[in-house]
């Protein structure tokens, strides 16, 4: 009986897996070497050497068309670096590992292949910034948080020949120039070690700037459950003294102001790119007010007056359809509308916001003002994800 009810172990590594990193998606050009000696294999066989140069690489058909004037064809390249420890260019990228090269989709694909904890290298840093030793912790514990990401979500792009993108749609990234010597001690002073709640890897979100209390995972997805541990978290300072762990953000607070003219030409534009609705129904905009929040404080639902109704943009949707002036999606949900009128007509609108990014899980600068406060790695992680356990996975 006791068998029976015992709560399934998780499947533990041997050792670090390696990561497959999409580092270009259906480029239409791409250029490789200029970073030491690097040598192509085509089936196995070398058929290229680079040495400190740029070679471009274009897809015709199924084909890689290598170099130019005459130019080489083969269906699928892999690049090692002939220097013991050496690395591979891309695009003036240095990256761990090897690269393979091939056509997808008519354009070409590049994948890194790469440990898990070199790939972490690159990641730490270009997520935190240069932190000093003083915020050794607030590296550490994002060196956790993205090592749990990556394994959590290994093979999400499987389809198309890769485990993870090198961009913000996963983690940021950047190869050997992103790595700094404080960074590559976080990683490696963490090896292996990861977040788990019951034993399981934990679905490991972070952002920016919470800017006074992180956000529930159902205030800012869609189709994304209220985990345990992705609560809202108040990130308020303890004592007297008062204040916010990241209130050292730049992006602590905010204000974004629309006058009448841009506010209506963005929502006609968003309203049908993001929510399908016809740019016509926004005739004249009237209002534009929160009509519910969350727990946490975060808007969750907008309500736009257009004259002959209301258009209701819910909380996945907020930061999209309420672009800045300039295009960009808007800094958080965490936001207090003030509207000026004339008359009925709605003349200018201003957004006071708090904090920068989804608002899930773990705030990103109050880590750092944990670790400058003297907070361990496990004690930040312990905030941000109440419940859960740094375990040692491989």
């Amino acid at each position: 009986m006791l068998g029976a009810c015992a709560r399934p172990q998780p499947e533990r590594l041997p050792r670090q897996p390696e990561l497959r990193i999409g580092l270009a998606s259906d480029a239409p050009r791409v250029a490789v070497g200029g970073a030491g000696r690097v040598t192509a294999f085509a089936d196995g066989a070398a058929v290229l050497h680079i040495d400190n140069r740029q070679v471009p690489v274009t897809a015709d058909g199924r084909a890689l068309v290598v170099g130019e004037g005459n130019p080489a064809r083969y269906q699928r390249l892999l690049l090692v670096s002939a220097d013991p420890g050496g690395v591979v260019g891309v695009n003036g990228r240095r990256y761990r590992g090897t690269v393979e090269l091939l056509v997808v989709g008519g354009g070409v694909t590049v994948v890194n292949r790469l440990g898990l904890e070199d790939y972490l290298l690159g990641v730490v840093t270009g997520e935190m910034g240069r932190r000093s030793a003083q915020e050794a912790a607030a590296l550490a514990a994002q060196a956790v948080v993205s090592r749990t990401y990556a394994l959590k979500n290994r093979g999400r792009f499987g389809s198309q020949g890769f485990d993870l993108e090198a961009g913000v749609a996963d983690q940021a990234y950047g190869g050997v120039e992103a790595e700094t010597p404080e960074g590559n001690a976080a990683v490696r002073a963490t090896t292996g070690l990861v977040l788990t709640y019951r034993g399981q890897l934990i679905t490991g979100f972070f952002h920016s700037t919470c800017g006074y209390a992180t956000a529930t995972a159902g205030e800012a997805f869609r189709g994304v459950a209220d985990l345990p541990y992705l609560r809202s978290v108040s990130d308020r300072r303890p004592g007297r003294g008062g204040g916010y762990y990241c209130d050292l953000s730049p992006r602590f607070r905010w204000t974004v102001e629309w006058d009448q003219g841009t506010l209506h030409d963005i929502l006609r534009r968003n309203v049908s790119r993001v929510l399908g609705i016809s740019e016509a129904t926004v005739g004249e905009v009237r209002d534009v007010r929160v009509h519910r929040t969350g727990r946490s404080g975060r808007a969750t639902e907008l309500r736009i007056d257009v004259g002959r109704g209301e258009i209701p943009v819910g909380a996945p949707d907020i930061r999209a359809v309420l672009a800045t002036p300039e295009g960009q999606p808007l800094g958080s949900t965490a936001i207090q509308l003030h509207p000026e009128r004339s008359g009925d007509r709605l003349v200018r609108l201003v957004a006071a916001g708090a904090g920068w990014g989804h608002g899930v899980g773990m705030c990103q600068w109050g880590a750092v003002g944990r670790a400058r406060a003297g907070q361990d790695v496990r004690e930040i992680l312990g905030a941000y994800f109440p419940g859960t356990q740094v375990q040692r996975w491989y």
